[in-house]
This record gives C-alpha cells, sequence and structure tokens, in this order.
C-alpha cells in the first residue's frame, strides 16, 4: 500500500508539473501576443483561448502563432538590402520617374524600378516550363531555383535530370524548396539531385524549432516561385513543379496559370530576393550572383517586390491596397484564393464607389475545399456591394495577377488572403510599359470570356446550408 500511494503521490507531482509548465508556456505566449500583436481582434482571440483553455491553446500558438522569422531582418542587413537603391542609381539602372509615381511600391520592395528589361507572358504550364527549361540549359555560370511545390512525378523527374545535367556540365545549381509544399517528396529525390552536384536546401533547413513540426507546421511557407540563370534572366509566377500545372491532372484538367520571364536588370533583383531566402535557409552566402554589366535588352520598367513574415508591417497588405486605392477607371484582380481582410474590402469598396470597374476572377472548381468556401462567402458579400465577381469555367484557375487602369499591372505569387498578405514569403513583379499593360489587357479579357458572371440572383438562390457552411468557414478567414 505504501508503495500504491508513493506512486501515486509521484504522479500527483508529475501532473502538477506538467500542467503548472503549460501555464507558464501560455502565459509567455500572452505576453509576446500582447507585444507583437498587430491586430486587436487576432490577439484579443488569441488571448481569451491562453487564459481559458491554456492546453491546447498553448501549443496551437507555437505552430502557427509564434512569428519565427525575427533573424530574417539580420540577414537583410547582412546582403546589403539597404544599399540596394544607392548601388542602383549608381548603375544608372533606376527608372526616377515610375519609382517617384510609385513611393510606397518602392518603400516596400527597397528597390526602385528598373529600367531597360525585356519581359514576356507564359501562359499555362507549357509554355512557362518550355521557357524555364531553356534557361536552364543556356545557363553557363549558376542557377538559382526556388519553388513552394515539387512533385517527385514526370515533370519532376525532367526537372531535376536537368538540373543535375546544368551542374554536371559546370553551372552553380541551387535549389530551394519550402517544407510544407514539398512534405510528400521522398527523401531520396533530394538525395538524387545532392548526388549530382546540385546544392539543395529545404527552407527550414538550419532552423530545428521550425523543423520540429515538419508537414504538420502550417505557418510561415516560403511560396515564392523564382528561377534566375546568370542573374540575366528570371522566372516569375504561380506555377510549381509537378504534372498538373501542365494540365495534366484528372481532377483538375486544363490549368490556367501564368508565369512571367524578364530579361535584364529585375532578374538581378529576383536573385538578391533568393540569395537572401538561400543564407537564411542555409546560413551560407552565394557569391557572384550579378553580373559585372547589366545587358538592357529591353524597353520595360520591372519592380521586383519580396514581401513576407520578417517585414516590419504588414507590407504586401499596404502594397496592394495603394495600388488598389489608386483605380480610377478598370480594377481587375485575378486569384485562386479570395479571402481579403477588412482593409482590402473597404478599398474595393471604396473603389466601386468611385466608379471604378471593379471585377475579381475566381475558380469555379475548388481544390482547397475549406478556402473555396471562405472565398464563396466573402465573394457573395462582394457582388452585393456592385463588385462583378466571375468563375472560371475552363479547368482549374491559379494565377495570381492584378491589372489598374491603363497603369500598372502585378504578376507573382500573392493571393487575395490574409496568408499570402501577412504570412508567406512571396514575390510580385510589377510593370508600367504600355505594352506589357496591353499584353496583360489581353490575356484577362480572354480569360473574362471563358468565365461565368456571378449574379445577385445566383447568391440569393444558394441554399441556406451552403451560406451557413460558407459563412463558418469565413470565420477561419485570418488563417486561411
Amino acid at each position: 500500500m505504501e508503495a500504491v500511494g508513493w506512486l501515486l503521490a509521484q504522479n500527483s507531482i508529475i501532473v502538477a508539473t506538467l500542467v503548472f509548465a503549460v501555464y507558464v508556456l501560455a502565459f509567455v505566449c500572452a505576453v509576446r501576443e500582447v507585444m507583437v500583436s498587430r491586430t486587436s481582434q487576432g490577439s484579443i482571440a488569441w488571448l481569451i483561448s491562453l487564459i481559458l483553455l491554456p492546453f491546447p491553446t498553448a501549443f496551437l500558438y507555437m505552430v502557427v502563432g509564434w512569428k519565427h522569422f525575427d533573424d530574417y531582418k539580420a540577414v537583410q542587413f547582412g546582403n546589403a538590402r539597404v544599399d540596394r537603391p544607392g548601388r542602383t542609381r549608381d548603375l544608372v539602372l533606376v527608372d526616377e520617374e515610375t519609382s517617384k509615381r510609385w513611393p510606397v511600391l518602392t518603400q516596400v520592395s527597397q528597390l526602385p524600378f528598373l529600367a531597360g528589361n525585356e519581359a514576356e507572358l507564359l501562359i499555362d504550364g507549357q509554355a512557362t516550363f518550355d521557357s524555364i527549361f531553356a534557361g536552364f540549359d543556356k545557363a553557363t555560370r549558376y542557377l538559382l531555383v526556388q519553388f513552394f511545390i515539387i512533385r517527385d512525378d514526370a515533370l519532376g523527374k525532367a526537372f531535376a535530370d536537368r538540373l543535375i545535367a546544368r551542374a554536371q556540365a559546370g553551372v552553380a545549381v541551387y535549389l530551394l524548396y519550402d517544407d510544407v509544399g514539398c512534405s510528400a517528396v521522398p527523401r531520396s529525390y533530394f538525395d538524387r539531385l545532392r548526388a549530382g552536384g546540385v546544392k539543395v536546401s529545404g527552407f527550414n533547413n538550419r532552423h530545428p524549432f521550425l523543423r520540429l513540426y515538419g508537414p504538420t507546421r502550417i505557418n510561415y511557407r516560403n511560396h515564392r516561385k523564382i528561377v534566375v540563370a546568370d542573374g540575366e534572366e528570371a522566372w516569375v509566377g504561380g506555377h510549381n513543379v509537378g504534372v498538373e500545372y501542365l494540365g495534366q491532372s484528372k481532377r483538375f484538367g486544363h490549368w490556367r496559370d501564368t508565369q512571367v520571364r524578364v530579361k535584364g536588370p529585375a532578374a538581378m533583383a529576383c536573385a538578391l530576393v533568393f540569395r537572401e531566402d538561400w543564407h537564411w535557409a542555409t546560413g551560407e552566402h552565394i557569391t557572384a550572383t550579378l553580373p559585372e554589366q547589366f545587358a538592357t535588352p529591353g524597353e520595360q520598367s520591372v519592380l521586383a517586390m519580396p514581401t513576407g513574415p520578417a517585414d516590419r508591417l504588414e507590407d504586401c497588405a499596404i502594397a496592394f491596397t495603394d495600388v488598389i486605392a489608386q483605380a480610377q477607371k478598370r480594377l481587375w484582380i485575378v486569384s485562386p484564393y479570395f479571402v481579403p481582410d477588412l482593409d482590402v474590402r473597404t478599398a474595393l469598396y471604396a473603389a466601386v464607389l468611385r466608379g471604378v470597374d471593379v471585377r475579381i476572377l475566381l475558380p469555379e472548381k475548388p481544390d482547397h475545399m475549406l478556402v473555396w468556401l471562405a472565398s464563396n462567402a466573402h465573394a457573395n458579400g462582394m457582388v452585393q456591394h456592385g463588385i462583378e465577381i466571375y468563375r472560371y469555367q475552363s479547368g482549374f484557375l491559379h494565377e495570381k495577377v492584378i491589372l489598374v487602369d491603363d497603369m500598372i499591372a502585378g504578376v507573382g505569387t500573392v493571393n487575395f488572403d490574409n496568408r499570402s498578405f501577412a504570412i508567406n514569403f512571396e514575390l510580385t513583379l510589377w510593370f508600367t510599359h504600355p505594352q506589357m499593360i496591353a499584353d496583360v489587357d489581353a490575356m484577362l479579357r480572354e480569360d473574362f470570356a471563358y468565365a461565368r458572371l456571378t449574379t445577385i440572383e445566383d447568391v440569393k438562390q444558394q441554399s441556406f446550408v451552403r451560406r451557413f457552411i460558407g459563412q463558418a468557414a469565413k470565420l477561419l478567414s485570418p488563417v486561411l
């Protein structure tokens, strides 16, 4: 009996210690949330949950609430981000007039618009990967390659084969992938690349606390898709590496996506973004990423705008809200995931009241059901406020494009949701040249031709159950 009593006493001490530790952890999380709060609503929700239900809220907060990228600023400083504007001016590459026209974008980017670029829209996967693979083959010095998702399928194997071939030809090849997006990729895939001479890293490679969560770590993804060849040519857009992006998925069929190829000084800006990510992921500096002289093969000005959770403010949301606010005639937005916060919704409603032609193109088909349901709920509200919501009918829509008047167009990796605006690492290329504006205009007009306009009658005819489920999903907007 004494032994049983001793064991019970010991168990009680263990349980009490664990409970105390949970409360201490909850207290630490609560203090941190107060100190780094960005929105009152989100912080109050966390604080109430931490007080009333410390377990498992404290552990959930560690996964999705705790910001783990405080040292990314040091990486940016170490890579001389603050010196970029001066360096580009010394090279006489800056489009001063355009940079002054868009001061918020240039402040967010910490880079000005760079002149002298050639730019080409790449519509859908075949054109995109034909162009990227041709860039691989032409590279003679280095390749910087970064994707959110890489599949070990036919396209993924061809992708790996080409990277290995360039590495064995003496080209320095760097591949950076996101740990969450590539969680299903077998280790043998990356081992083969390393054995072939490719330098490979996951974004959280040297950060054990982040790696601890593995595939379950749902926040703070590196959502960028960047390819840079020799610092002279770059590709940015919505495509990842997988056969579905070529339209070969039975589930999705035709995959509508957009990439953009830039040749000229803007490729250097993309290389700098990759270099910062690589440094944070590995602790290693990539040397000789910039050409000695910058060719100017075209007439287009391009701004490369990297954003992410390491930003002091929610820079991505600020930039897009500023662009939306300047629309006078038209504002066309294409996004597969449309879960805007209050500030963005307010900016969109204000544009409608100014008489702007506001159109938003969304997918008819879902790929992530919860996000799709929340997106539908937001879209229904937009329709009732006079915003035209179109649903793409010819396959799955995944492109991320914005067009404002005849002034500016953006193509990149940013979705219109809180995850892209505040949580993920993203990259947008901004264009102001009439040729790119015309190209984006023509592309979007064709996209709208394959879309169905959602009417107020359509919204009213939706069943109560569907509307209720959509509104319930909408409550999760901040983390979708």
